[in-house]
C-alpha cells in the first residue's frame, strides 16, 4: 500500500534533526488507494495540484481510448446474426432470412449503456471499495453529474448541430417514452430513498430494489420495441412492407457480399408489426448498405461518363465505398469509436478521398440519381424527405432547365410546392443573366409570390424580346429562394435554365458529342443530332456509317438514310442496331458522318462522331475489379483489427497508417496518447471467443485500473485545492469520462436520418447509470454490512439536493423536447428546424446545465440551505 511507505517515510523524518521537511505540511497522502506512488512530502502543492490535475485529464484520454476496444467488443457480441427460414405471408415461398441474435434496444440497454458509462459506474464500485464499503461522494456524484452533462448539454447541442432547414425525429418513440420515465423516475427514487423513505439510511430492500429496476427497465423497453402492447397489423399490409426491404446480394458489415439471402429491417418491422417476430422469433435489422452488382456497374458507368473516362478502378471504388459510407446507418457505439479515434489520432474509420474525387462525385449524374426517389440508387433507401414527413413545404421548379422560342414572346415556368401545403408560405424569385442580356433579349423579373394554404403550384410569366435578328441560342436562369423562418425549404430544382431559340433561322446541325459508348448487350445504339441557331422549317440531313475496328454486318448495321426535323423540333437520335455475339472482344467502334443538310439548315462543326462498343465480359471485369477493390477499402471500415499485429500497426501509425490523410493534430494527438494505445494494442483481438475475451479483459482489466487511478487523482487534487469531491465529480470528472460521448452523438445526429442514435440513447444510459452504477455497489455494501449485523448508512446531504436539483432540470429539459415534437413552428421534431429556434432550445438546455451546477456547488458550499 501507498500510505505504508508514506508512514515509514514520515517516521524517519521526523526521528531525524538535521531533516527540513515539515511533516505537517504533508497533505492529501492518504486519499488513494494506489497513489501517491511516491513521497511528496517535499513538493510545493501548487506543483503537486497540477501534476494530479494533468494525470487526471491524461488518464480520461486512456479511458477514452480503451472504451473504444470495449465498444469494438460489444459491437462484435451484438452483431452476430443467424439465417433462418420462413414463409413469406399469404405464399408458399420459402426465404432464407437473416436475423440479429441480440435486440437492438436490449443491446443499448445493456452492453452498449455499460460501454458509454463503464467509468462512471466502476467509479461508484471503486468509492464502495476504497471505503471499507462506506458511503462515499465521488462515485454517486459523477452519475448524476454524468446524466446532467448527457441529458442537458449533449442534447442541446445536437438540436443546434442539424443543418439548417432539416430536423431529426425520435423513431422509437415508444422505447424513448420509456427511458426517459425511467430517466426521471430514477433519479426520484434516490430521492425518496435517501430522503423520504429511511433518511441516511439504505436497507437492504431498498438497495435489491434499485438494483431490480435494473432489468425491469430493459424489458419494459423491449416489450415497447416490439410493439406488445398495440393491435397487431394487417399481415397482407405487411407483406407489402417486408417486400421493400429484400433484394438479391447484401453489404455483410463491413465488407461487400453477394447472396441470394434478404435481411429483413428490424427498424421498420417494429415500427409497423411484428410478423417477423411472429416467424422468427427474434429481431432483425437491415444492413444499411444495400449494394447490388448491378447498382455497382450503373454507378462505374455513370461516373466514368461525367468524369469523361479518366477515372481509374481504384478511384472508382474509392467512390463507391465513400458513397456506402454516406448512406450506411450506424449505431451509437461506431460513432464512438470514430469520435474517439479523431481525438486520439487513431484510425478512421471512413473512407477518405482528395476533393477534387469528391467533385466528381457531386457533380456526377449518378450522384443527382441517389438523391431522387424515382432512380434507382446505389444504397437502397438513400432518398431524404426534404418535407420531413411533412413538417416543411418544399418549394421548386417543375424542371430544372426549359427553351422558348425567340418569337413566342413569353415563357412561364411553373413553382411547385409539396411537403406541408396548409399554411402561408412565400417565396422570392429573381432572373439573373446567363448569355442572354436583361433588357434586350429578356424583362428582368425579381417579386415575391405567396403560396396561401392548400395552393401547390405557381406560374412565373416572364416576357421575351424578339429582335427579329439572327443570333446564338442564349440562356438565363430564374433563381428561387426562401426564407428559413417561413417554414419552408427549397427543393432540389430552385434553379431553372431557360433557352431562348433563335427561331429566325433553320438552324445548324450537328453531333451532341464527339463520341458516344454503349454496352454490347444494349441492341440500340440511339446517337443523339442537335439543331441549334434556329429551329424555323422542316430540315432534313443525310447520315452515313463507317467501319472502323467494328465491321457493318457482323458488329453493327450500318449504312446511311436520312434524318429529318419538323418544325421547332432540335434534337432527333439515329438508331443503329449493334450486335451482341457472346464472345469475349475487345472494344470495338464506327463513325457516323453527316451530310448534305436540306431546307436551309448548315452542319456544325461536330459533323463525325465514333461510337465505340463495350464488350460485355470486359466491362463485367471492370466491374469486378472495382468491386474487388471496394471491398479492399470497406476492410479499412472495420471497427477493429483482427489480429494483434493488427493492434500494433494501427497504435504504432498516426492515423493508423493512413498518413497521407493525417492532420497536423492527428500528429499531436498520436504522440500525446502513443503510450496508451501501444498498451491497450495487448488487449486480445476482437475475434477471440466472440469478442467476450476483450470485452473482459478490457473492462476487468484496464478500464477498471484506470479507474481507480482516476478515482485517486480526483479525491486527491480536490483535496489539494480544498475543493469537495462532490463539486469534483460534476465537473471535472463527469465532463471528462462523458466528452467522447458528446462528439460522438453531434456526428450522428448529423449524419442519420433518426434522432435516436444521437440523443435516443442518453435517456437510457441515464437509467442504466442510477440502477446498475448505484444499485450494485449499495447492494454489495447493504449485504456487507447485514451481515455485521448494522445498516449500510447513506448520508442524503448534497447528494440528495444534487438529485433533486437534476430531476426538475431533467423534467424541463423532457417538457422542450416533447413541445418540440408537437409543435409545427419547432419543424415537429426533437432536433433541428429553424435557426432561431433550435439555438433558442440548445440555450435553455445548456442555462439548465449551467444553473443546475451553480445550484449544486452553493449549496455544498452552505451559501444556500435547503432543508431536506
Amino acid at each position: 500500500m501507498a500510505n505504508t511507505t508514506i508512514a515509514s517515510f514520515l517516521n524517519q523524518t521526523t526521528a531525524s534533526p538535521e531533516t527540513c521537511v515539515n511533516v505537517a505540511n504533508y497533505f492529501c497522502s492518504d486519499k488513494g488507494i494506489i497513489l501517491p506512488i511516491f513521497v511528496e512530502a517535499t513538493w510545493p502543492i501548487a506543483l503537486r495540484a497540477f501534476l494530479y490535475l494533468f494525470a487526471m485529464l491524461y488518464c480520461f484520454m486512456g479511458v477514452a481510448i480503451i472504451a473504444d476496444v470495449f465498444m469494438c467488443s460489444i459491437e462484435v457480441i451484438t452483431s452476430k446474426t443467424k439465417t433462418i427460414s420462413i414463409v413469406k405471408p399469404g405464399t408458399d415461398i420459402v426465404e432464407e432470412v437473416e436475423v440479429r441474435i441480440w435486440n437492438d434496444t436490449v443491446a443499448n440497454l445493456t452492453l452498449m449503456a455499460l460501454g458509454s458509462s463503464a467509468p462512471e459506474i466502476l467509479l461508484s464500485i471503486v468509492g464502495i471499495i476504497k471505503t471499507g464499503f462506506k458511503s462515499e461522494e465521488l462515485g454517486p456524484s459523477t452519475i448524476v453529474g454524468s446524466a446532467a452533462f448527457n441529458l442537458l448539454i449533449i442534447t442541446g447541442v445536437c438540436v443546434s448541430a442539424i443543418p439548417a432547414g432539416e430536423v431529426r425525429k425520435i423513431k422509437a418513440v415508444k422505447v424513448f417514452a420509456v427511458t426517459a420515465f425511467f430517466s426521471i423516475f430514477a433519479y426520484a427514487w434516490l430521492y425518496i430513498v435517501l430522503v423520504l423513505n429511511t433518511k441516511d439510511v439504505m436497507d437492504l430492500w431498498e438497495a435489491i430494489v434499485t438494483f431490480m429496476f435494473f432489468p425491469i427497465l430493459v424489458i419494459l423497453a423491449y416489450i415497447a420495441d416490439k410493439d406488445y402492447c398495440s393491435r397487431r397489423v394487417d399481415v397482407e399490409k405487411e407483406t407489402d412492407h417486408l417486400e421493400l426491404g429484400m433484394g438479391g446480394s447484401q453489404l455483410d458489415q463491413p465488407r461487400l457480399q453477394f447472396s441470394n439471402s434478404s435481411y429483413i429491417s428490424h427498424e421498420e418491422e417494429s415500427q409497423s408489426g411484428t410478423v417477423l417476430a411472429e416467424y422468427a422469433g427474434m429481431a432483425a435489422e437491415l444492413k444499411p448498405g444495400h449494394v447490388n452488382k448491378q447498382s455497382v456497374s450503373e454507378f462505374v458507368k455513370e461516373i466514368s461518363k461525367y468524369s469523361g473516362g479518366k477515372l481509374s478502378p481504384e478511384e472508382a471504388a474509392k467512390l463507391a465505398a465513400l458513397k456506402i459510407q454516406e448512406n450506411e446507418k450506424h449505431d451509437r457505439s461506431w460513432y464512438r469509436v470514430n469520435a474517439t479515434r479523431w481525438l486520439v489520432g487513431g484510425r478512421k474509420v471512413s473512407v477518405n478521398v482528395n476533393n477534387s474525387l469528391k467533385e466528381k462525385l457531386e457533380g456526377s449524374q449518378v450522384y443527382d440519381k441517389a438523391k431522387n426517389k424515382d432512380e434507382v440508387p446505389l444504397i437502397i433507401d438513400s432518398a431524404s424527405d426534404l418535407s420531413q414527413g411533412g413538417t416543411f413545404s418544399v418549394v421548386e421548379f417543375s424542371a430544372s432547365s426549359c427553351a422558348v422560342m425567340e418569337s413566342q414572346g413569353t415563357v412561364e415556368v411553373s413553382v411547385l410546392r409539396s411537403g406541408r401545403t396548409n399554411t402561408r408560405v412565400p417565396f422570392r424569385y429573381e432572373t439573373i443573366d446567363g448569355t442572354a442580356e436583361a433588357g434586350s433579349d429578356y424583362i428582368p423579373q425579381k417579386d415575391v409570390l405567396v403560396f396561401e394554404p392548400g395552393e401547390s403550384m405557381k406560374n412565373i410569366k416572364i416576357v421575351i424580346v424578339d429582335d427579329n435578328q439572327w443570333e446564338t441560342d442564349e440562356t438565363f436562369f430564374v433563381k428561387l429562394s426562401v426564407d428559413p423562418d417561413s417554414g419552408a425549404v427549397l427543393g432540389r430544382k430552385s434553379i431553372n435554365e431557360i433557352t431562348i431559340i433563335n427561331d429566325d433561322d433553320p438552324g445548324v446541325l450537328d453531333f451532341t458529342k464527339p463520341s458516344f459508348i454503349f454496352k454490347e448487350s444494349a441492341g440500340i445504339a440511339s446517337v443523339p443530332v442537335q439543331r441549334t441557331k434556329g429551329s424555323d422549317g422542316v430540315i432534313s440531313v443525310k447520315w452515313k456509317t463507317k467501319d472502323m475496328r467494328a465491321v457493318n454486318g457482323r458488329d453493327y448495321v450500318g449504312g446511311e438514310g436520312v434524318l429529318e426535323f419538323q418544325h421547332g423540333e432540335t434534337e432527333k437520335n439515329i438508331d443503329i442496331q449493334i450486335f451482341d455475339d457472346k464472345d469475349f472482344e475487345k472494344d470495338e467502334d464506327f463513325m457516323v458522318e453527316l451530310s448534305d443538310a436540306a431546307g436551309g439548315a448548315m452542319i456544325g462543326r461536330q459533323r463525325r462522331t465514333v461510337v465505340t462498343i463495350v464488350n460485355d465480359d470486359e466491362y463485367n471485369g471492370l466491374v469486378d475489379r472495382v468491386l474487388t477493390i471496394v471491398n479492399v477499402n470497406m476492410d479499412h471500415l472495420q471497427l477493429a483489427s483482427s489480429t494483434w499485429g493488427g493492434q500494433f500497426r494501427d497504435a504504432m501509425n498516426v492515423n493508423g497508417g493512413d498518413v497521407e490523410n493525417a492532420t497536423t493534430m492527428d500528429y499531436v494527438m498520436h504522440f500525446l496518447t502513443f503510450g496508451w494505445k501501444v498498451m491497450f494494442a495487448l488487449t486480445p483481438p476482437v475475434n477471440f471467443l466472440g469478442g467476450w475475451l476483450t470485452f473482459i479483459v478490457s473492462l476487468m482489466g484496464f478500464i477498471f485500473l484506470l479507474t481507480v487511478i482516476i478515482s485517486d487523482l480526483a479525491t486527491t487534487f480536490g483535496c489539494l485545492i480544498e475543493l469537495e469531491d462532490n463539486i469534483t465529480a460534476i465537473t471535472l470528472v463527469a465532463m471528462g469520462t462523458s466528452l467522447p460521448d458528446l462528439f460522438a452523438s453531434r456526428t450522428a445526429a448529423r449524419a442519420e436520418k433518426y434522432a435516436d442514435a444521437s440523443i435516443g440513447n442518453v435517456t437510457g444510459s441515464n437509467s442504466v447509470n442510477v440502477f446498475l452504477g448505484l444499485g450494485l455497489p449499495w447492494l454489495i455494501a447493504s449485504i456487507y454490512w447485514e451481515a455485521q449485523g448494522e445498516k449500510f448508512a447513506v448520508p442524503a446531504g448534497s447528494l440528495a439536493f444534487s438529485v433533486m436539483a437534476y430531476s426538475i432540470c431533467a423534467i424541463l429539459c423532457i417538457i422542450i423536447l416533447v413541445i418540440r415534437r408537437i409543435v409545427p413552428a419547432f419543424g415537429r421534431a426533437e432536433l433541428g428546424g429553424t435557426p432561431s429556434l433550435k439555438y433558442v432550445s440548445s440555450g435553455l438546455m445548456a442555462s439548465l446545465w449551467v444553473l443546475y451546477i451553480v445550484l449544486a456547488i452553493l449549496e455544498t458550499k452552505k451559501v444556500i440551505v435547503v432543508p431536506l
